[in-house]
């Protein structure tokens, strides 16, 4: 039995389209020959910049636990204090 004639004799709707997997980015290329878009460049930069940022936190925070919390905690000494 075919999908629409069992459809049909369950009294469902018939199917309708499907939807498209994915929007088609239609912004225009870097370079013609490069198949890189101008919105995957921003997405790129953006990504990476955020990622950046996450880096300097974290080694932020390292370095702060290593220079005053570790030592206040007992954990360790410093080498030059």
């Amino acid at each position: 039995m075919g999908e629409a004639k069992r459809r049909s004799d369950q009294g469902l709707a018939p199917r309708g389209p499907r939807p498209s997997k994915a929007a088609k980015d239609t912004s225009p290329r870097v370079l013609p020959w490069l198949p890189l878009t101008q919105n995957q460049g921003e997405r790129f930069v953006s990504i990476t910049t955020r990622g950046a940022w996450i880096g300097i936190g974290a080694l932020a925070v390292f370095w702060v636990t290593v220079r005053f919390v570790g030592p206040a905690a007992g954990w360790w000494a410093l080498a030059d204090g």
